[in-house]
């Protein structure tokens, strides 16, 4: 099993949902986060005083998947949140150990 997580541009969030809704993956946990890589930012105009805007509003999906649907649902992510433009984001893959489901004690892809 691996753990996806997807740093996307907010507005892409409906679209990356559904992207993996067709895809027949339904679980996941979405986290609204800001943050910045080689974006640094900008700069805004408030009331006449310039301020340095450098931590952007970015949207944070975490999915775990089996191993056999990874580069699918990897794919998935990549296509339906890609803008061609800087700031558009990144997928972290991680190895899990073990899932248990709470309800049953369902272990491992099971759980899923």
């Amino acid at each position: 099993m691996k753990r996806l997580e997807a740093i996307i541009q907010p507005y892409k969030t409906d679209d990356v949902r559904e992207a993996l809704k067709q895809i027949g993956v339904d679980g996941m946990t979405i986290y609204d986060v800001r943050g910045h890589g080689r974006q640094k930012g900008h700069k805004e105009i408030y009331r006449g005083q310039e301020y340095e805007v450098d931590l952007l509003p970015k949207t944070k999906i975490e999915l775990i998947i089996a191993d056999d649907r990874v580069e699918e649902t990897v794919n998935a992510i990549v296509e339906s949140a890609c803008t061609g433009k800087i700031g558009d984001g990144k997928v972290f893959i991680y190895p899990i150990e073990d899932a248990i489901r709470i309800r049953n004690k369902d272990r491992g892809e099971a759980a899923l």
